[in-house]
């Protein structure tokens, strides 16, 4: 078993061949056998020969062969989880090979009795049930070998996609903006003159931040968890900003169990005070907005907040890096089913996140 240790910890790693258990694998398999044996059968055919008896036979035979495969494989995989991938091919090849065997037997003797049913991939008086056979696991052995090596290449390249985008999720955590820290502490630092019980207060939640930012930025938490965080950085801003900081909070719909990848919420909200706020003599308000749609499942979350005319360019600019990284993290945890959409008006700037609400970490 390939392993590496860090920290004390052992990875193992991760079985690269597709889940024959769902739905939607079975069914590729049941397509690639048809597609295969459409193939099969026009490779054979001749003017007079029954083009349509031929693809039937051969169509029944590959459609057993490749489910009972998938099925062995289906059973086999918390067996072959964690193994290396020379010995989870090797163990995929051999039952893929079985079945093959197991198939053409079956096929050989049941024709015996009908005849014209072993007539499958080649004559049956050719070499007889040895002879069929040998030729039927050459050909498994083949196809199969190229396929175990396309399943390879795909899983090599999604892992490499995949710590891409992690790399550049940590890059990015790391380079938490440095003005935050420096108006904090100025915040503290006046602060403990004037209202010491708010300093302290300060203190405390500028370390829970930190300590949310320093954490591992593809694990996923609660929604409650990642609201609550976003109400801490709130806080810290209110203490500089005073009065000129609203926040509206319309997220009663919102199943607070559902998950959601570290850090999504909050960078938008800092965001929102850091080009939208800020910038206004007068201030302005951050609305946040959560919907959930229980028909599909889909949870929305938008944050929207006033802009100056002056700083268009200017938020459309900074919000470049967080929104590509949350679009990277939404992509990593659910694919197609999330989404991350900006918007800007001449007076407002919206980020609408969209993504499933399901309570599993993703």
């Amino acid at each position: 078993m390939e392993a590496s240790e860090r920290g004390g910890t052992r990875r193992v790693d991760e079985l690269f061949l597709p889940d024959f258990c769902g739905p939607r694998a079975v069914l590729a398999v049941v397509l690639v056998a048809e597609l295969v044996a459409v193939m099969l059968a026009l490779a054979r055919y001749e003017p007079g020969t029954a083009f349509w008896d031929s693809l039937a036979r051969i169509s029944l035979f590959l459609q057993w062969t490749t489910l009972l495969a998938a099925a062995g494989l289906c059973l086999a995989r918390p067996a072959l989880d964690g193994q290396s991938p020379p010995r989870a091919a090797a163990a995929a090849l051999g039952l893929v090979l079985v079945a093959v065997a197991a198939v053409s037997a079956g096929a050989w003797w049941w024709g015996r009795l009908w005849e014209g049913l072993p007539a499958v991939l080649a004559a049956p008086t050719t070499g007889g049930l040895a002879g069929f056979m040998a030729r039927n696991l050459l050909i498994g052995a083949i196809v199969t070998g190229l396929l175990l090596r396309y399943f390879w290449v795909i899983a090599k390249w999604r892992e490499n996609v995949q710590a891409e985008a992690r790399a550049r999720i940590h890059a990015l955590q790391a380079r938490m903006r440095p003005h935050f820290l420096f108006n904090s502490m100025n915040t503290i630092a006046a602060l403990t003159r004037t209202k010491p019980e708010w300093a302290e207060e300060a203190v405390e939640d500028l370390a829970d931040l930190f300590r949310a930012s320093l954490s591992d930025a593809t694990t996923s938490v609660t929604l409650k968890e990642e609201l609550e965080l976003s109400r801490i950085y709130q806080r810290i801003e209110q203490h500089r900003l005073g009065e000129r900081l609203q926040v509206r909070w319309h997220i009663a719909e919102l199943p607070l169990r559902a998950r959601i990848p570290a850090l999504s919420v909050q960078p938008l909200i800092e965001n929102a005070i850091y080009h939208g706020i800020e910038p206004l003599p007068g201030g302005g308000t951050v609305i946040v907005r959560g919907r959930h749609d229980p028909v599909t499942g889909q949870i929305e979350i938008q944050v929207e907040n006033p802009l100056a005319e002056s700083q268009v360019q200017a938020h459309r600019d900074g919000n470049r890096i967080a929104i590509e990284n949350l679009r990277q993290r939404f992509e990593l945890a659910w694919g197609p089913r999330a989404s991350v959409r900006a918007e800007s008006a001449p007076d407002r700037y919206v980020v609408t996140l969209s993504f499933p609400a399901v309570e599993n970490a993703p």
